[in-house]
């Protein structure tokens, strides 16, 4: 059962936004795991991923919205499932590879193993890592901004570098966001869900890169 604790940061009302934190972000991984499977059965591309998407980006807006209520935590399905869906693809890319079951496997505990060492590093050390946001924001938009231009100047070069630095951001992401939650910025549990839940697939889909270049 999910508790719901807004608005407070007491010891022990952080320590239930972190446990309904976990258990909501379980089962939305779990959940997006099954629609990525449907994703692979029935994938779809062109202007059917860009509905998909779009939609998903108003599904995130209406989750913020109603980010305070039961009703945002059905939309936190809604969107997780649309964001493993459109992983479906994706999915098919990698495990049509050679060593492609190999190469998903492996970014998959690789990106496990990343998000508890990382998680378990700041609740031990209840270390606060508010002073990376600015920098992650402004690697975040340095990350993006290249990778537009890598779209018209794709090698394989600057993808697995790219990669490599999307890794290292969400990376610092999985601590600034753990670290809100233990320090009491974060309140939330939806939202924070949805923050850990983006880092963790934006993560997942660099190890992709990076295990298929050292595979292939």
């Amino acid at each position: 059962m999910i508790d719901v604790a807004f608005g407070s940061s007491t010891t022990a009302v952080r320590t239930t936004v972190l446990q309904n934190t976990y258990r909501l972000l379980s089962m939305t991984l779990i959940w997006s795991a099954l629609t990525a499977y449907l994703g692979m059965l029935f994938p779809v591309g062109g202007w059917g991923m860009l509905g998909i998407m779009v939609l998903a980006i108003g599904l995130l807006f209406a989750t913020r919205a109603y980010s305070n209520s039961g009703t945002g935590v059905l939309l936190v399905f809604g969107f997780t499932g649309l964001m493993g869906f459109s992983l479906g693809p994706t999915m098919n890319h990698y495990l049509h590879l050679p060593h492609g079951s190999e190469i998903v496997g492996t970014a998959l505990l690789a990106t496990g193993a990343a998000f508890l060492g990382l998680s378990a590093y700041v609740q031990i050390t209840k270390k606060d890592f508010a002073f990376l946001g600015g920098f992650l924001m402004v690697g975040l938009i340095g990350l993006i901004v290249v990778s537009l231009v890598g779209l018209f100047f794709p090698t394989p070069a600057l993808s697995l570098t790219l990669a490599y630095i999307s890794v290292l951001i969400f990376g610092g992401y999985i601590l600034y966001d753990t670290s809100d939650i233990i320090s009491g910025r974060q309140t939330n549990y939806i939202m924070a869900t949805i923050s850990l839940y983006l880092d963790i697939l934006n993560m997942f889909t660099s190890m992709l890169r990076i295990v298929s270049g050292f595979r292939n």
